[in-house]
């Protein structure tokens, strides 16, 4: 081949890699903002239609990350054989039709806590072979050397999608009631699925191993393979382990801050989507840091800095409902924590996501993402479980007091471990 010749061909490599991103991206795009009315729709729908109480509302929460501890290392070793983009594309449609359900039993009077907790549980169990393959595919999609580039922009847009959502969200809910307002999150996994079904992508051939020869398949030693993977590198270990105590920590403040805010301090649905808008601008402010932090100070002391400030936003909240100031003073309380926590998760987000990306190889890739979200939705369930039953027996304050300690634990494991040194261009390899 000729220098020309040559040239012209990764030219248009890069052309069809633009395009597939760009598809990708306007997937995740329209998905997210589905997700962040349903945000707001979800809470609406349980504590205030459904009247569910604080361990119901626990329940709820619980169940859409229960079939992460049932299937997720399953999924890991799958997604790792199949074609990644064929899995997205069936799990984005059946997750469609699970919340699709929702609206229609209400509309028929057959809606109640336990049918919503068993389509949640679908729908979660759908999601696990869903996320796993979509944080998978996306080095198929752009060079490694891209990837934080890539996952800040799909940060930011999903930041804008946070920002716009729940207000629209909250509008939706006040029009035309929570049940339906879910309704657009259904549609938004199939027109998400439509687009991926027509990325054009030559997905590689895959082995079980990371080197050596071929092996028989084992789905137990596959297991065994990204677990080991996980949990025995310098940096990806403590990542996960702090990453693990953060989900438990915030599904367990955000089963409370529902009820705080919706019950206690009786918002209204409006000014409840408000709250994730304002974390949502934040998070999209965060997501257009991220990547000069993580070149200037590195992917491990951007995640290290935000790791610390989590519990210092959850202690804004858990002031207010100690000291039980109400009104003004509380509605400040919860918008500058949430502002805090949104600007943080933007912060942190990409830098952990490219790093995990780059430091795995491909046939790893799969198992490594679903160990991890395994684990993170396990413990996110009994997170919010706990903090429901912590509500119903010993009220709001000492539910958030335990929140903040959990956070607290989460950043001391990241600043006492090797993850503060950890850099994007760490590449392949560190065990």
């Amino acid at each position: 081949m000729s220098a020309g010749e040559e040239h012209v061909s990764m030219a248009a490599a890069r052309s069809g890699s633009g395009r597939s991103f760009t598809r990708y991206w306007v997937a995740a795009t329209i998905s997210s903002f589905g997700t962040a009315i349903t945000a707001v729709a979800m809470p609406v729908l349980v504590v205030q239609v459904l009247g569910a109480s604080p361990v119901e509302v626990g329940i709820v929460n619980a169940a859409q990350f229960v079939p992460y501890a049932v299937l997720g290392l399953l999924a890991g070793v799958y997604v790792d054989r199949w074609r990644r983009a064929r899995v997205l594309v069936r799990a984005s449609v059946g997750r469609g039709v699970a919340l699709g359900l929702i609206p229609v039993l209400w509309l028929a009077g057959a809606l109640q806590i336990w049918s919503l907790v068993a389509l949640l549980l679908i729908f979660g169990s759908l999601a696990v072979f869903g996320l796993a393959a979509s944080q998978s595919l996306l080095p198929q999609i752009v060079p490694r050397a891209r990837l934080l580039s890539a996952n800040s922009r799909l940060d930011q847009t999903d930041a804008a999608a946070q920002t716009a959502g729940p207000a629209l969200g909250g509008g939706l809910v006040g029009l035309l009631g929570a049940p339906v307002t879910i309704a657009i999150d259904a549609v938004s996994y199939l027109v998400e699925a439509a687009l991926i079904a027509r990325l054009r992508l030559t997905e590689p051939a895959r082995v079980t191993a990371v080197d050596g020869p071929p092996q028989r398949r084992s789905v137990r030693r596959e297991i065994g393979q990204g677990l080991r993977w996980t949990y025995r590198h310098v940096s990806l270990a403590p990542l996960a382990i702090s990453t693990h105590l953060w989900f438990s920590a915030n599904a367990g403040a955000l089963t409370v801050l529902a009820l705080f805010a919706l019950r206690d301090l009786a918002l209204s649905p409006a000014a409840y989507g408000l709250l994730f808008a304002v974390a949502g601008i934040t998070t999209l402010v965060g997501a257009v840091v991220a990547p000069w932090a993580g070149r200037a100070i590195g992917a491990g002391r951007s995640i290290v800095i935000a790791r610390m400030v989590y519990p210092v936003a959850w202690l804004l909240i858990a002031a207010a409902a100690l000291t039980g100031i109400g009104g003004t003073g509380a509605l400040v309380a919860l918008f500058v924590a949430m502002a805090l926590q949104g600007f943080v998760a933007g912060l942190e987000n990409p830098n952990e996501m490219a790093y995990r990306q780059a430091v795995t190889p491909d046939a790893l890739l799969g198992r490594t993402n679903a160990t991890m979200r395994s684990a993170n939705r396990t413990m996110a369930a009994l997170g919010a479980l706990v903090a429901g039953v912590v509500v119903a027996a010993a009220g709001i304050a000492p539910a958030l007091v335990g929140v903040v300690v959990v956070f607290i634990a989460a950043g001391v494991v990241a600043v006492a471990s090797p993850l503060r040194h950890a850099r994007h261009e760490d590449g392949e390899g560190g065990s």
